[in-house]
């Protein structure tokens, strides 16, 4: 057998099998073998790769034994005289295997192999060709210094940035999404070093086989697409720990005493530095704007209390004592800001009518308050009209300036409705844009492009080759190639070469349900599939928080009296608690060892479900299927209390 292609899988089916389909037809012209090691993942993997791919050599683990000891599992069994591990997340073209195992074979002191990738956006991904990480290399990578100097051979070592990306050369470390290996080498220096959970196996493992005399070479005759960070989120604080550590095994592995030490403090510093950035990140991403919002009312409103006391009380500033702006000024700001926000005012994109919307929510609830406390705790009526009009006009302020300044996190009204383009032949192209239609992204517009010289077809916009005037006319903000219609090659090389970089890219695999495609390294890629995610919608998420609160409070209450109901007394107040605290939610999915949780939004698990409308039938899983599809995609607040009241009795389960 020639050779023998290892996936390590957990928890991303759906790029697994977009994976498996460029494998299979890449490996028609190979005797060869394909081992899927599933690491217990808690989606449909395994059943789609039994119903799919029958033919896969499927290794299921029952626990998550990390990359290296699941590679591990499936090299020992291989029988090729190639090995390749490939990552799940990874498209290869047609052939790219002939390819890749043709320069094996001329050249026998090559012992491993890495190609060129790409990520979903078509940009060449740097980690292609990499250098050892020395604590020199390492040093020069932390400080930023090979970024500065990409071309610089003394500070570009770490991804050997100064060599031609398009020709082949001899390196040091291969990516692991990609790593074609002698399996007679392998069993020179053996196999994946299990110290290593995640990450660093690679470099560990290329390291071992130049130090046995053989060489690892850049292949870039062909290419690869790397989704990347499918599987981790590489802008986490965990993936930063796992990542850096793996680089502390590595040095004490293959360093000297003293320069593992130095090693081991420069990565050290680097997680601390990369945690302390992604803390400040976050914070700013998400707390700053509501933080700037109640410092610029604040601030307003307490000039406004210094005009008002001396131009319409004719006093200076004893009208209102130091207690107004220090606590009802504040409790003032916090309930118009909280208004705003339940509103939906800090949804993306924004949109200026929120403003008004939580703002006029906010101050009449302010009113309603002020009515009913003392005499002497009511201050000034005025103040708060004065307060909700600044608030309102500081808003808006803020927000326009934030606008023009073309920071696209604080954009105002944009990409609601995207704009697409298909690529395909007439049925797959229209079987897409159907599938399209069905997700909650609403297109404003859905082109089809024929993947032939013609386009005369009534439904098409036109061919692919006028793709980038299409792009330019028609604003299109994503493009997606149907994998039935176009090869794995194909597609790569349009993604590489299309002009309009700003443009996102989506392969829809050949009858499925689902489109995948990702931009950069931070992303997990956008997913589009069938279910519409009405109940992911941050306004639904807030409202079924509320009504669960609500519920759960209201039970509090009564529960002396409603816990003589209950089937099941302490698993009712049990349940209370729970759902105070979101750790369950009154109504959630039906949920058995069959059900697919992986295809609908992501909500707490649930009391009672959707299934508790019919108390008396016994539901087939089909049925119970549609019912969690049906109650995920046309979620109301009404629902939730129907079932919650004729299950009043349930509430302990």
């Amino acid at each position: 057998m020639k050779l023998s292609i290892v996936i390590v899988n957990y928890n991303v089916a759906y790029f697994l099998e977009q994976c498996l389909h460029s494998v299979q037809i890449a490996c028609k012209n190979i005797d060869s073998e394909i081992f899927v090691v599933d690491n217990n993942s808690v989606d449909i993997s395994v059943k789609m790769l039994k119903e799919k791919f029958p033919f896969v050599k499927l290794i299921e683990n029952k626990d998550n034994r990390g990359f290296s000891k699941a590679n591990n599992q499936a090299i020992v069994q291989s029988k090729g005289e190639y090995v390749l591990l490939l990552n799940p997340d990874t498209v290869v073209e047609s052939d790219t295997f002939e390819k890749a195992l043709g320069y094996m074979d001329l050249h026998p002191t090559t012992g491993g192999l890495g190609v060129k990738m790409i990520d979903g956006q078509g940009n060449f991904l740097p980690e292609s060709k990499r250098g050892l990480p020395t604590p020199e290399v390492a040093f020069y990578k932390i400080s930023g210094l090979s970024k500065l100097f990409p071309t610089s051979h003394k500070f570009g070592k770490y991804h050997l940035s100064y060599l031609d990306k398009n020709l082949i050369h001899e390196i040091e470390i291969l990516a692991g999404a990609f790593m074609l290996m002698r399996k007679s080498v392998l069993d020179e220096i053996g196999l994946l070093d299990e110290a290593f959970f995640m990450y660093g196996e690679d470099i560990d493992l290329s390291y071992r086989i130049i130090k046995a005399g053989y060489k690892n070479i850049y292949f870039p005759e062909t290419c690869i697409i790397h989704y990347k960070g499918e599987s981790t989120k590489k802008s986490s604080i965990n993936y930063v720990f796992v990542f850096y550590n793996a680089m502390i095994i590595f040095a004490q592995k293959h360093f000297s005493q003293k320069n593992a030490r130095i090693f081991s403090f420069l990565i050290n510093s680097a997680i601390y530095l990369r945690a302390t950035l992604s803390i400040i990140r976050r914070f700013f991403s998400k707390l700053f704007l509501p933080l700037l919002d109640f410092l610029l009312i604040w601030g307003g409103i307490y000039l406004l209390k210094n005009y008002w006391s001396h131009y319409f009380f004719s006093t200076d500033y004893e009208y209102y004592p130091v207690e107004y702006i220090l606590l009802v000024v504040p409790a003032y700001i916090l309930i118009w800001l909280f208004s705003f926000f339940f509103a939906g005012g800090y949804e993306k994109p924004h949109k200026l009518n929120k403003v008004f919307q939580g703002i006029a929510i906010g101050t009449i609830i302010i009113l309603v308050i002020y009515a009913l406390l003392n005499t002497s705790l009511r201050f000034s009526r005025a103040m708060i009209l004065l307060g909700a009009g600044w608030s309102m006009l500081s808003m808006l302020s803020i927000r326009l300036i934030l606008h023009l300044s073309k920071i696209k996190a604080y954009r105002i009204g944009e990409n609601i409705n995207k704009r697409f383009a298909i690529v395909g032949d007439a049925a797959e192209a229209e079987r897409v844009a159907d599938l399209l239609r069905k997700t909650n992204i609403n297109p404003g517009f859905i082109g089809l492009v024929n993947t032939s010289g013609e386009s005369n077809h009534q439904n098409f916009i036109g061919n692919l080759s006028q793709i980038n005037d299409i792009i330019e006319i028609y604003k299109i903000d994503e493009v997606i190639f149907c994998a039935k219609s176009l090869s794995a090659s194909a597609i790569i090389s349009n993604m590489s070469e299309l002009k309009n970089k700003t443009v996102a890219y989506k392969i829809a695999p050949p009858e499925s349900l689902f489109l995948i495609g990702s931009n950069s390294i931070n992303t997990s890629g956008d997913l589009y599939i069938i279910d519409i995610n009405a109940i992911n919608k941050p306004h639904n998420q807030r409202n079924k928080r509320l009504l669960d609160t609500a519920f759960a409070l209201f039970f509090l209450v009564f529960s002396p009296i409603l816990i003589f109901f209950q089937k099941h007394p302490i698993g009712f107040l049990s349940n209370i608690l729970n759902v105070i605290f979101a750790q369950k939610t009154w109504v959630g999915y039906f949920i058995s060892e069959h059900t697919a949780l992986n295809m609908l939004p992501s909500i707490k698990k649930g009391v009672l479900s959707p299934c508790d409308v019919l108390p008396d039938k016994i539901l087939n899983e089909d049925t119970t299927d549609k019912l969690n599809i049906l109650y995920s995609r046309d979620y109301k607040t009404m629902n939730d209390i129907n079932i919650v009241v004729k299950n009043i009795r349930n509430l302990g389960r």
